[in-house]
């Protein structure tokens, strides 16, 4: 009979920080479940959303398509402190996926620390960014939450790849449609929104990178292009980074994609799903 073997002490303690964090907000713990974290943004579409007062910049703000609302509606008809523990609980599983035995040490860097507290979606945009080119479907997330993110279907265009790209087009056309036809209204309202949007509300007190978008989508274009062109797939999630609606300190999150795809993170549940033959032989050799 095999002994059970011992988490890494790594793992341990991240499960309990995170445990921490997810009590304290199951609590309702002050200032865990204020406004200032992305995820109160998420959960307040319970009320509806009002896209004309919304503007990038300030805290509380949803600025993604009525599409993610209406996805995640039934969790935010859940007690905030309830939505709160569950959506930490899903981001910190997130980047375990993603990193497996090492990830207290990702999820102590400043940007992953930030979108786990805040409840970001860039940990999901770096899982997107592992499992896209295999389910093409999933881009239909960024393309329909920060939109330009999305500039990972470029990758199907320049290999010629049509039927992963109008997989992964007609995946996003199909949500939209569903979604529109529940809510029309909604959708005029944020494509309104994503027109008259230039950047982020003058405040001292934002931090960010101040280099518009129209400057950067030209590097990230030409970086996901030179990737497809010569099979580097970590590429991928360096022009999502590059091309970002608002370069916040929390972006370069997604760049934890890249660790599975490198030989040091095949171990990670992430790096094993990328590679299947190599997991199917490393267990056959144990067995």
């Amino acid at each position: 009979m095999s002994r059970l073997r011992r988490p890494p002490i790594g793992v341990a303690a991240f499960v309990v920080l995170i445990g921490a964090l997810v009590v304290i907000r199951l609590l309702g713990t002050y200032p865990w479940n204020e406004y200032v974290f992305d995820l109160h943004a998420y959960w307040i579409t319970r009320d509806g959303i009002d896209y004309a007062s919304q503007a990038p910049g300030p805290a509380g703000t949803y600025l993604y398509s009525p599409a993610f609302a209406q996805a995640i509606r039934p969790l935010t008809l859940l007690p905030l402190p309830v939505f709160a523990a569950i959506w930490t609980s899903l981001g910190a599983a997130l980047l375990g996926w993603l990193t497996g035995r090492r990830v207290l040490w990702f999820a102590v860097l400043p940007p992953v620390l930030l979108t786990l507290v805040q409840g970001q979606l860039d940990l999901a945009y770096a899982v997107v960014a592992v499992i896209g080119l295999r389910w093409p479907w999933a881009w239909a997330l960024p393309l329909l939450t920060k939109v330009t993110p999305g500039i990972g279907v470029v990758w199907f265009l320049v290999r010629r790849e049509w039927r992963s790209l109008a997989v992964a087009m007609g995946a996003t056309a199909l949500v939209a449609a569903v979604s529109f036809g529940l809510d029309p209204a909604a959708w005029s309202g944020w494509l309104s929104l994503l027109l008259r949007t230039q950047g982020p509300v003058s405040d001292p007190n934002l931090v960010y990178v101040p280099i518009p978008l129209l400057v950067r989508a030209p590097f990230a274009v030409a970086v996901i292009a030179w990737g497809a062109w010569t099979s580097r797939r970590w590429t991928i999630p360096v022009a999502m980074v590059l091309a970002m609606p608002i370069l916040w300190l929390n972006g370069p999150t997604i760049l934890v994609a890249i660790w599975p795809m490198l030989a040091v993170g095949a171990d990670s549940p992430a790096g094993r799903w990328l590679r299947p033959d190599r997991a199917t032989s490393a267990i056959d050799a144990t067995t």
